[in-house]
């Protein structure tokens, strides 16, 4: 079913008429569902590297002209979309706080918590994993297990271009407030970002931990401890600071994971 339903998918993108076919409609509603329930990933690693499933994001982008926008409601809340919510919660071990949002399409593991909060269709989830009050996963973003989202965090989302990987969070790592990721930065396992830390694609973070910095571009490598900084730059009409990312140190290997996220910021005197 796989191999047929990437088959079709791929055909309607190059000839979006054929998108009226029922044999194609269900290709991609099978193949949004089984990213819903975690069978099918937009993005995942093999021996070692991120890969791209491209066809599968397709189907994402596909789902959209085949749905129709329809109102819906959840308790007193009203809606009108074409894409429906995520349900039954208690089957997915999932704790959801009324004003989370969570679309059909997204995956949520085991033991996620939701804060008011939303999670876009394509995004993976993973265990033991809090994403706190007003934080935003974009579309197909993945988001390692035991993470922590801390309030205001934005995690971008990316469609198109196909090829482009998403926004990908290691495992164990803690975002602080207010800190945002976006155009398919890699945040590496164990990483701690400070507040309001931005990290984009072509970001530029560097490492001044040693005694020359070393330069990284929308990547943050495992254990890093980061806060904003800036860096001087020379324009037209004068020299300006510009924002970057600075990693002023590493996580311990001795110190507690559980603990360390927030322990780990608060060695360096990072607010958090």
């Amino acid at each position: 079913m796989k191999e047929e339903a990437k088959s079709l998918i791929e055909a309607a993108w190059e000839e979006r008429n054929i998108l009226a076919r029922k044999e194609v409609r269900l290709a991609i509603a099978e193949t949004i569902g089984q990213l819903d329930k975690g069978n099918l990933r937009v993005a995942e690693q093999i021996d070692g590297k991120w890969r791209v499933n491209q066809w599968v994001k397709k189907a994402v982008i596909l789902y959209f002209p085949i749905m129709k926008t329809e109102p819906s409601e959840a308790g007193p809340l009203n809606f009108n979309d074409k894409i429906p919510l995520k349900s039954d919660y208690r089957a997915l071990g999932v704790r959801v706080v009324p004003g989370a949002v969570a679309r059909y399409g997204s995956y949520l593991s085991p033991g996620v918590i939701m804060m008011p909060s939303f999670v876009n269709i394509g995004a993976w989830i993973g265990e033991g994993t809090m994403v706190d009050t007003w934080a935003t996963v974009g579309s197909c973003a993945q988001i390692g297990r035991n993470v922590h989202l801390s309030g205001g965090v934005g995690i971008g989302g990316v469609l198109e271009p196909v090829q482009a990987a998403p926004v990908i969070i290691g495992d164990n790592c803690f975002l602080g407030s207010r800190s945002i990721v976006v155009e398919g930065a890699m945040i590496g396992n164990e990483a701690v970002l400070g507040a309001n830390v931005v990290i984009t694609g072509t970001t530029r973070v560097l490492d001044v931990s040693g005694s020359e910095a070393i330069e990284y571009r929308g990547y943050v490598p495992p254990g890093s401890v980061v806060i904003p900084g800036t860096f001087p730059k020379r324009f037209p009409a004068g020299e300006f600071s510009v924002p970057c990312a600075l990693i002023i140190g590493r996580r311990k290997e001795s110190t507690d994971m559980k603990t360390s996220l927030n322990d780990a910021l608060r060695e360096y005197d990072v607010a958090f």
